[in-house]
C-alpha cells in the first residue's frame, strides 16, 4: 500500500540532508497564497472589529451571533452533561500535563559578572494569551488542555479561547467542557482567520492578546503569519506527520496501526516508515489492508497513505536516523532494538516516542507531553509548545560605581569604534576620565 523509496547502497549513503528532504514525501501548503486571501478579512476585522467577526462567522459558519462571547451558562451546561468516562480522561490528562509543564518552569538566574555587577535573567509571563482550538473535521478538547495548561503554569493572568461555532452558535460541547474544567471563563465562538484577527487586533467582544497559540488550517496559519509582529505566535501548524524507524523486531500490526492513526487526522497527513528490513515493509503493507478497510475515516486514511506517504528502505539504523533528521518529523516513533539509545541520537523531531508501547496516540492525549508540535520540517529549528512559549526572559542589570569604572575604558574603545560618542559620554558623565598629571 505504501510506495517505496529505496535509499540503500553507496550512492544513497552520500545524499546530503538537503537532497534527502527533496526525495521524501510531504504535503505542501502555500501559506503565502493563503495570506493574500485572508488579508482583506484581517484588515476588515482591524477596522470594524466585532461586527466584521460576526459577519464572517455568518458567512463561513452559517451562524448569526449577537456576540462571539460564549455565556458562562453554556460552559456549565457542557461540563454538567459531559460523559463520566470522558471527564475522567480529561482530568487525568490535566494532572499529567500539569506535572510535566510545572517541571519546565525556569528559575531566575543570577550571574555575578564581576565584583559589584550582576545580570539576572527574570522570566515574566505575557499578560494575555489567545488560544485557538480548531473545530473542522474533528473536535479537539485535548487541544484546549495542551494550550491552556502551559499558559496557566507560566502564570498568564488572562487566557481567552476561540473555537468555531456549530449550528447552535456554540463551539463543541467537549471543548466548552474542557474549558470549564480548567477554569477558563472567556471563550469565543469564532474560527478561521477572523478569530486570529480578533485576538490580534481586539474587538468590542474580545480584548487584544499578546500571543496566540494553537493549531488550525492553512488560513489560520496564514493569519498568524500576517499578524506576527503585532502579536507573538507559536509555530505555523501544517498537516500532521509521523515517521517510524523500525527494524525486523517491530510488530507490523503496531506499525500499521500507528500509520493509520496518524492518517485519520487529515487527507494531507504524511506517514513515513523508515526500515532496515524489506520483510517488515511487506508485513506492514499486509497489515494495513484490513486496518485501513476497518477505519472509520478510511477515505481520509487512504488519501493520506497514497498521497504523501512512503516506506523508505535503508541499510542500517545510522541511515535511518539520517533520513529522519533530514525529514524532521512532527512525531517520531522508534520501534527497533536499542530504541532508547537511538532516541538519544535524534537531532530533529517535534516529539520522540520510544519503544512499542509508546504510540503517538499516547502523546496526543495522556503522556503529559505537549501535542502542539512543529510540522513541515520546522522541527529543525522550532520546538513544541511549552511553558516557555508564554514567558519572556528579561535581563535585570545591576552595577555599582567601581564596577562601571572598571569597564569604562572598554566602553570608550567600543563606542569609539562604532562612532557612538554619546554612549561613551553617558558613562563618562558618571566616571570622569582621570586628569593627566
Amino acid at each position: 500500500m505504501l510506495s517505496r523509496i529505496d535509499l540503500r547502497g553507496p550512492s544513497a549513503a552520500s545524499l546530503s540532508s538537503e537532497k534527502l528532504a527533496t526525495v521524501l514525501p510531504r504535503a505542501r501548503l502555500d501559506v503565502e497564497a493563503a495570506v493574500e486571501k485572508i488579508r482583506p478579512i484581517c484588515d476588515d476585522v482591524r477596522r470594524r472589529g466585532a461586527v466584521a467577526v460576526r459577519e464572517y462567522t455568518a458567512r463561513f459558519d452559517g451562524v448569526d451571533l449577537a456576540s462571539t462571547r460564549v455565556p458562562a451558562s453554556a460552559m456549565a451546561d457542557a461540563l454538567g452533561s459531559l460523559a463520566a468516562d470522558l471527564r475522567a480522561a480529561l482530568e487525568e490528562a490535566i494532572r499529567r500535563l500539569r506535572l510535566v509543564h510545572q517541571a519546565q518552569l525556569p528559575a531566575n538566574i543570577v550571574t555575578n559578572v564581576s565584583d559589584g555587577a550582576t545580570v539576572t535573567e527574570r522570566y515574566v509571563p505575557v499578560g494575555r494569551a489567545g488560544v485557538y482550538v480548531p473545530g473542522g473535521l474533528v473536535t479537539y478538547p485535548s487541544s484546549v488542555l495542551m494550550n491552556v495548561i502551559p499558559a496557566q503554569v507560566a502564570g498568564v493572568p488572562q487566557i481567552a479561547v476561540a473555537s468555531p461555532p456549530r449550528g447552535d452558535g456554540l463551539p463543541s460541547p467537549a471543548v466548552l467542557a474542557a474549558c470549564a474544567l480548567l477554569g477558563i471563563e472567556e471563550v469565543h465562538a469564532a474560527g478561521g482567520a477572523q478569530a486570529i484577527a480578533m485576538f490580534g487586533y481586539g474587538t468590542a467582544d474580545c480584548a487584544a492578546v499578546d500571543t496566540i497559540t494553537g493549531p488550525g488550517n492553512v488560513y489560520v496559519a496564514a493569519a498568524k503569519r500576517l499578524l506576527l509582529g503585532t502579536v507573538g505566535t507559536d509555530a505555523e501548524a501544517g498537516p500532521t506527520e509521523i515517521a517510524i524507524i523500525a527494524d525486523d523486531t517491530a510488530d507490523p500490526e503496531f506499525v500499521a496501526a500507528d500509520l493509520v492513526a496518524q492518517a485519520e487526522h487529515d487527507s494531507l497527513a504524511a506517514c513515513l516508515l523508515i526500515t532496515t528490513d524489506p520483510g517488515l515493509a511487506d508485513r506492514v503493507d499486509k497489515a494495513l489492508v484490513p486496518q485501513v478497510a476497518a477505519a472509520r475515516h478510511r477515505e481520509r486514511v487512504q488519501a493520506a497513505l497514497v498521497g504523501q506517504s512512503a516506506c523508505v528502505l535503508v541499510d542500517d539504523t545510522d541511515s535511518a536516523l539520517a533520513v529522519s533528521d533530514a525529514w524532521a518529523p512532527e512525531h517520531l516513533e522508534i520501534q527497533a532494538e536499542n530504541a532508547a539509545g537511538l532516541a538519544r541520537r535524534v537531532r530533529n523531531a517535534g516529539a520522540i516516542f520510544v519503544g512499542p508501547y509508546a504510540p503517538v496516540s499516547l502523546g496526543d492525549y495522556l503522556a503529559g507531553s505537549n501535542h502542539v508540535l512543529p510540522t513541515g520540517g520546522t522541527a529543525r529549528h522550532t520546538a513544541g509548545l511549552s511553558v516557555l512559549s508564554f514567558l519572556r526572559g528579561i535581563h535585570v542589570v545591576t552595577c555599582d560605581r567601581d564596577a562601571l569604572a572598571d569597564v569604562a575604558p572598554h566602553i570608550d574603545a567600543l563606542g569609539g569604534a562604532e562612532d557612538l560618542t554619546a554612549h561613551v559620554a553617558a558613562v563618562r558623565v558618571r566616571i570622569p576620565r582621570a586628569e593627566p598629571s
